[in-house]
């Protein structure tokens, strides 16, 4: 009997009977985003340094496993902030709130963009979004002008694109749980597709197909999924001069004596491109933060409070320095705001 009590106490205590208990947990953990994930533990090891918390934990599962992995529950034994590079989704929100996870501040803490890269080597490759989608897209618009699809018949870039070289398409990028697989398939894929007239019409017409056809990529071998690691990607581009990698731009920016960011429509992936928005594949980055671990879970305030810093986050801040294009001011403010006093995000607001 007695065993079988300090077994329901330690549960009680590891639960917290879905509450949170400082004492069960005296660190933050946090997952989510690859891209992120920079940016994240730069403000964390700064955060370690600066206080008497524990530096977070914090680990690189993808956007979408960081969501999953978020929003299963409130207690000790769920993260207390996910990192992601896309806006949650209404269905991931909802899923929240049916495991529990009732409020959840969101938090933009500047953009980035997402670069088509290569090795210094190989020449630099100067793409379209169309020369995109149709080196990538599983289905394209059949090549005999029919008003037909086929499986993507393009083995090199220059079956793309008469312009581009006659090298094999190889092409290393995220896989689907990938926050930014999620981006660069609705900004350069479907933005390439667009530009013929028949997908352009599907989606008024049949807005399951085009998107269908817009954000499925080809599983040939074209494209080789690389898991998590935006790192890996890198390492694998300057040992392989033909192949091109997708990820995101601080990658770029910390590698930039071995890789090179290909052109998209005429404009080349830059601080200042991406900063004006003149570069065309683009978005901003988030974290997410469960209300209830805020105050339970020792430091998440102090933590939330460096990161939406300006010393941090802002036109100076030592997160640019990493890459991170920061907002605007006044954007700025809005979610330092949001941040301070704890505004949960509505359904209503995505």
């Amino acid at each position: 009997m007695k065993k079988v009590l300090l077994t329901v106490l330690a549960l009680v205590f590891i639960t917290g009977i879905g509450n949170v208990t400082a004492a069960s947990r005296d660190y933050i953990s946090i997952v989510g985003s690859s891209t992120v994930y920079p940016f994240a533990t730069v403000v964390a090891e700064k955060f370690g340094k600066s206080t008497s918390y524990k530096t977070p934990k914090i680990e690189s599962t993808g956007s979408g496993g960081g969501h999953k992995l978020f929003g299963a529950g409130v207690g000790v034994q769920h993260p207390d902030i996910t990192n992601s590079s896309r806006r949650i989704k209404k269905s991931e929100l909802e899923k929240n709130m049916q495991n529990g996870v009732k409020e959840v501040v969101e938090v933009k803490i500047g953009y980035d963009g997402i670069v088509i890269a290569n090795s210094k080597k190989a020449p630099i490759f100067k793409l379209t979004r169309k020369d995109v989608f149709m080196a990538l897209a599983a289905n394209v618009p059949n090549p005999d002008g029919s008003e037909t699809f086929v499986a993507n018949p393009y083995k090199t870039w220059k079956d793309v694109n008469p312009s581009l070289p006659n090298i094999a398409i190889e092409v290393l990028g995220p896989p689907p749980t990938s926050g930014t697989r999620d981006a660069f398939v609705e900004m350069a894929m479907e933005g390439g597709g667009k530009k013929f007239e028949m997908i352009s019409a599907l989606e008024k017409s049949d807005g399951k197909k085009y998107t269908e056809i817009c954000h499925t990529i080809r599983e040939d071998g074209a494209y080789i999924e690389a898991g998590e690691n935006d790192n890996l990607i890198v390492q694998k581009l300057d040992a392989n001069a033909n192949a091109l990698g997708i990820f995101g731009f601080s990658f770029l920016d910390q590698n930039t004596d071995k890789l090179q960011g290909s052109f998209v429509d005429d404009v080349q992936p830059t601080f200042d491109a991406i900063a004006d928005g003149s570069y065309p594949v683009s978005r901003p980055l988030f974290f997410y933060v469960k209300k209830a671990h805020v105050d339970q879970i020792p430091g998440i305030r102090e933590f939330l409070a460096e990161f939406t810093s300006e010393q941090a986050w802002g036109d100076e801040g030592y997160l640019t320095d990493k890459g991170l294009i920061p907002m605007p001011a006044a954007e700025r403010k809005k979610y330092k705001d949001a941040v301070k006093n704890l505004v949960p995000l509505k359904l209503s607001d995505l």
